[in-house]
């Protein structure tokens, strides 16, 4: 079962192109949650995702709460800059759910509230900033993710598979 991608009323085309790109070759699914700051067919959303659309396993809520009522909520993480504990510091299953809000204001506190202190992950950075891009964020966490599970499904060999070279 593949990793459940979620955006929360993103607002930036080209960073959800982006993001629609990394689900893509990532093997994750994505979940973007309205209201969406552009229209799916815009042109600089097309621009950052190339051809990957049709690859990519995307899916459109019309709220959170819909979204949540689809998915098992027991495995789900929010990304918020007040997250107690670093993204690396979880250990991801297959089939979890990484939610992230939008770039001008993450993740509302509503949807904060529903999270367990644990299950509220952040991405470390310099103190006298207050974010980094959205799609850099969701590559780091989903990055890691994967790499947990060896990234599974992907060219990169496991232990027991034989050499590129022998």
């Amino acid at each position: 079962m593949p990793f459940n991608v979620v955006l929360v009323a993103p607002e930036i085309p080209q960073n959800t192109g982006n993001i629609i790109r990394l689900c893509a070759n990532t093997g994750a699914r994505l979940h973007l949650v309205e209201p969406l700051g552009f229209g799916l067919s815009e042109k600089a959303l097309r621009r950052a995702y190339l051809d990957y659309r049709d690859l990519a396993n995307m899916v459109v809520h019309e709220s959170f709460e819909s979204f949540a009522e689809s998915t098992d909520m027991t495995r789900a993480f929010a990304a918020t800059a007040g997250g107690v504990t670093t993204y690396d510091q979880v250990e991801y299953l297959d089939g979890d759910t990484v939610i992230f809000g939008s770039e001008s204001k993450g993740l509302s506190d509503h949807v904060i509230a529903k999270f367990a202190p644990d299950s509220r992950i952040k991405i470390p950075m310099m103190t006298s900033n207050r974010s980094i891009n959205l799609s850099n964020a969701v590559s780091l966490v989903v990055y890691e993710m994967w790499r947990q599970q060896s990234f599974a499904g992907s060219d990169v060999p496991t232990p027991d598979s034989k050499p590129y070279f022998s």
